[in-house]
């Protein structure tokens, strides 16, 4: 009796513990919640409930999720994205930010260089001058610098301003070397009339061109460089749609409310969400591949005039000319100084010893490794940035292959578990979108677009096809890539705009290869429902009546033996 009594029991608590298994599914969500940090712990359920006043994560059956962790898990959502987006463009951002710096190390170097070259050029074949005019050199290097790092200024006047200062020396030892070291008010008489005589004939004007021509080049270059760190920091802090969170939090953390922490989005549906939460940035495509391809336009065109670095180590030839015509036309430049500013009031004479003599050493070559040069570094630039021409364009596949999906079943579809995903995939960018099931898509981003017009303008500058205006490119308004006070969608309480969660991101960085996959398709197969193997479904409903039922079963049959007893 006791025996039959106690199997009984058994039996029963057994097919109870059978109808409640979800508790310790809800035991996992419990923990998966705290270990990704997602909120805090209080006011968790401690099993399965009914999920009536969830918004998103709805379901039939009874679920581990209340309001407040749905809220969670929607900060959790897009805080996850975010961070893959900025890990997956990490690379990107880093091979720019480099070569700006190492672009910008190359053009001091090169100004260093020149500046060394031109002061040795004149130590060599100007001795008694060299030293008076070194500080005229200096300003004149100063200055292009200025120009390449973007300042407004005048190229025509500071290389006038560097030929103004270098005839008083010129004139006081080599056009008129009686006068040696002229007066401080000789001198500024001197200098204020050189734009007036043109002593140094057409070296100026052709030594500006030069400087003009190579030293835009260049400036673009940085230019078009630093834009492309502000499409990235624009495009990773992107705010996400109010459709497109909610997607994500479908996607992601819905099928945990079922007590499925370990099951991955099926690899249709995750495209369907990225493509469309992404289908902005899938607009930058044509403009992106445009941009880089006229980078490397630019980087052939820098040869010759537009040689930079040709053009700084060549300065030295440029000032040789310039004295050159003045000693050919020193008896009528002498009359001119003579009639403007009178005879210069006399010394006492320096005796001349061999050191002082014009001499004609030979200048010696930089030393410097063909890697380092300027042409060098852009060749290895423009190679390494090939590799994310179709950066944009890809990425929503990568985040999906590499991250996101799964490419095995059974995958969660947005509702269940399931053996494939059967809904159309849509196709990349937003006109695609409009047949996208999982997100709605209401339209371009003003902030994409305003990086778009970004693009286009220093394209075309990059291609040479309008006169550059310093500093143009400011003059488009476009965000700084903070992502407070920008977004592209709305924001609700709902969505918990004022904060974010603590989450679990893999970190693995890699280069988007140039074929991102495609895995566009149909995927209209069949349901096919797989019995979870490491996840517990949890049933509620219809499934909590039948298991009811199957609990009486053996219980009345027991009674009804001991009845008989």
């Amino acid at each position: 009796m006791s025996v039959l009594w106690t199997c009984c029991v058994f039996l029963a608590v057994g097919c109870l513990g059978s109808e409640l298994g979800g508790f310790n599914r809800c035991d996992q969500v419990r923990k998966v919640f705290q270990v990704r940090q997602i909120g805090p712990s209080q006011g968790l359920p401690p099993g399965p409930r009914p999920g009536s006043d969830l918004q998103v994560c709805t379901s039939k059956n009874l679920t581990c999720c209340t309001r407040k962790m749905e809220d969670r898990y929607q900060l959790a959502a897009r805080r996850d994205i975010q961070n893959l987006l900025q890990m997956y463009s990490n690379d990107l951002k880093t091979l720019l930010s480099r070569n700006v710096a190492a672009f910008q190390d190359t053009f001091e170097v090169l100004l260093k260089q020149g500046e060394n070259h031109t002061n040795a050029f004149l130590q060599a074949s100007y001795q008694k001058m060299a030293d008076q005019a070194a500080e005229t050199v200096g300003e004149l290097f100063t200055d292009i610098g200025l120009f390449l790092l973007g300042s407004e200024v005048d190229v025509g006047g500071f290389v006038q301003r560097f030929f103004d200062g270098l005839l008083p020396p010129v004139y006081g030892h080599l056009v008129n070397p009686g006068a040696g070291d002229l007066p401080p008010v000789y001198s500024e008489c001197v200098r204020s009339i050189s734009r007036d005589v043109r002593p140094f004939g057409a070296a100026p004007d052709l030594l500006a061109d030069q400087i003009t021509r190579s030293g835009v080049s260049g400036r673009l270059l940085l230019e078009a460089l630093h834009l492309g760190i502000e499409v990235i920091n624009t495009t990773d802090h992107l705010q996400l749609s109010r459709e497109c969170r909610r997607a994500l939090l479908k996607m992601h953390y819905c099928p945990h409310c079922q007590g499925f922490t370990e099951t991955k989005p099926c690899m249709g549906y995750c495209l369907n969400v990225m493509r469309g939460c992404l289908a902005s940035m899938a607009e930058l495509d044509a403009h992106w591949r445009e941009f880089v391809r006229s980078l490397e336009g630019l980087s052939d065109r820098m040869h010759g005039a537009q040689d930079l670095e040709q053009v700084l180590l060549g300065v030295h030839a440029a000032v040789h000319d310039a004295v050159r015509h003045a000693e050919r036309n020193g008896p009528r430049l002498q009359a001119q100084v003579h009639r403007k500013c009178g005879t210069p009031s006399r010394r006492t004479a320096q005796p001349v010893s061999v050191q002082e003599s014009k001499v004609s050493t030979p200048l010696i070559a930089s030393n410097r490794a063909s890697g380092a040069s300027l042409a060098g570094r852009r060749r290895e630039f423009l190679s390494s940035l090939r590799s994310y021409l179709t950066f944009y364009i890809g990425l929503p596949d990568q985040l999906c292959v590499r991250e996101l999906a799964s490419g095995d079943a059974p995958c969660w579809n947005g509702t269940d578990i399931v053996k494939s995903y059967t809904l159309r995939v849509v196709r990349k960018g937003i006109r695609a979108q409009s047949a996208n099931p999982e997100v709605k898509v209401k339209g371009e981003d003003p902030l994409i677009n305003q990086i778009i017009d970004k693009l286009r303008h220093v394209s075309q500058l990059l291609q040479g096809k309008s006169i550059p205006k310093l500093g143009s490119l400011d003059q488009i308004e476009t965000g700084s890539g903070d992502a407070e006070g920008r977004s592209s969608g709305d924001c609700d309480d709902e969505d918990g705009c004022g904060g974010s969660g603590g989450g679990e991101v893999k970190r693995k960085y890699f280069k988007v290869s140039k074929s991102s996959p495609d895995v566009t398709g149909d995927y209209k197969h069949h349901h096919y429902h797989h019995p979870p193997a490491k996840d517990s479904k949890i049933d509620g409903g219809s499934g909590s009546v039948r298991l009811t039922g199957a609990i009486w079963v053996p219980v009345l049959a027991c009674l009804h033996m001991i009845l008989d007893l």
